[in-house]
């Protein structure tokens, strides 16, 4: 069997799986999802054992660190993704939801309720902890799932989905809920690029060179995920003290994560004071100062920035900075080099805060608070299937609801159209 056909298979065991699975009810779902976290705590060695041929192959290929961050699982790490199980499965079910209701003039009975997308297809760089959340988020909403993560993870991936599929075979849910694209190469990408009538909606979660040549090449609709170039944004108004907090948490707490800052803005008014005192923590932090020329004014340990350095999404330890005059210069900058992802202000004044929030243009904006709380967990979703920086059906975190649908249902007695 070809690569092609073995794809086929998959993907219309996928679409019955999906049509078995659209109409459980939330019992049965929750029941899977349990037996998928306790699977997954009973093979926690077995799972850790093949991420660690990963993480090793990763390592001789010279990965940067970051990145082998990602890729890494302990058996910590997996308790923590089979806790992230469990708290999807104490959520609330979406599918059925009613979204809004009326009883028309004539009668008629109107409803808008959410319904699953049906086969949901994944595409994902290094982290195999995706490879559990996308499935369970999946599953509680109702949808099948089809999974193709990076070769670097594909030991660790593999042994995720059988152990979620062995404990799939003793519930109501289709083990076929859940599986693996089959092959390795960029050929197996392209067979489920291409599945449009198969797979209803595609999700890509990495890099931009992933993303963009997933949204480019995709016959199948896509829900664009975006990277983080994430500013922290240092106020006139600023309480200083804070202000260092949230930045030292927003960089420097896990640096590779796509919520982690990459850009410190200051506002002039406060350079004098907060700049030395900011360079200084970063630099004991070990972090890299990619500088403004007033920037670099403060210290000689940062580096010059060049325009590319604004647009990056470093996932190191590193960091553009730049002083501006204005709230709204540093709005500007934003708007010009960031990715949409999540922007923070960190000031005293209501007007400014309102200001910023309303004019920068990103899937989560915070006010006096760490850029690392984007997040499907953080925000009480369980887990989350990405952060969609576009703006059609979902934005922010995707968790749930962001997984369905909506379908009309209109209940009459006899009525005809006159």
């Amino acid at each position: 069997m070809s690569e092609a056909e073995e794809f086929m298979q998959v993907a219309r065991a996928a679409r019955d799986a999906a049509t078995a699975l659209a109409p459980l009810p939330r019992a049965p779902k929750d029941h899977a999802l349990r037996a998928v976290a306790d699977a997954l705590v009973a093979a926690a060695d077995e799972i850790v054992e093949a991420n660690a041929g990963d993480v090793e192959r990763a390592r001789e290929a010279g990965t940067p660190a970051g990145m082998i961050d990602r890729l890494r699982l302990d058996r910590e790490r997996v308790e923590k993704i089979a806790s992230a199980v469990r708290e999807v499965a104490d959520l609330p079910d979406p599918v059925g939801e009613v979204v809004r209701g009326s009883t028309l003039p004539n009668g008629l009975e109107l409803r808008q309720v959410r319904v699953p997308l049906g086969v949901v297809g994944i595409i994902y760089e290094g982290r195999p902890n995706v490879t559990v959340d996308a499935a369970v988020l999946c599953l509680k909403s109702g949808n099948a799932v089809l999974l193709r993560g990076s070769s670097s993870a594909y030991a660790s991936n593999t042994a995720l989905v059988r152990v979620m599929r062995e404990a799939l075979a003793g519930t109501e849910v289709p083990a076929d809920a859940v599986r693996l694209v089959p092959g390795r190469d960029r050929d197996s990408v392209k067979h489920l690029l291409r599945a449009r009538g198969l797979v209803d909606v595609l999700i890509p979660r990495g890099g931009a060179g992933l993303i963009n040549s997933v949204v480019e090449e995709s016959t199948v609709p896509v829900i664009e995920t975006g990277v983080g170039n994430c500013h922290v944004y240092v106020d006139a108004d600023a309480d200083l003290d804070m202000a260092l907090t949230i930045l030292m948490n927003a960089k420097t707490q896990r640096p590779s994560v796509c919520n982690a800052a990459e850009t410190l803005l200051v506002h002039a008014a406060v350079a004098d004071e907060f700049l030395p005192r900011a360079l200084a923590a970063l630099a004991g932090a070990g972090v890299t100062v990619h500088g403004d020329e007033r920037t670099r004014a403060y210290s000689a340990d940062v580096v010059p920035a060049g325009e590319d350095d604004y647009t990056q999404e470093y996932v190191s330890l590193d960091i553009a900075a730049a002083v501006v005059d204005s709230l709204d210069e540093a709005v500007a900058h934003i708007r010009k080099y960031g990715s949409a992802h999540t922007d923070a202000i960190v000031t005293r004044s209501q007007p400014a805060a309102r200001r910023f929030t309303a004019t920068v243009d990103s899937a989560a904006v915070a006010v006096n608070a760490s850029t690392r709380f984007t997040d499907g967990g953080e925000f009480g979703f369980g887990a989350e299937i990405g952060i969609s920086t576009q703006k059609l059906h979902a934005r922010g975190p995707m968790g749930l609801p962001e997984l369905t649908s909506t379908k009309w249902i209109y209940t009459g007695d006899g009525h005809i159209r006159q």
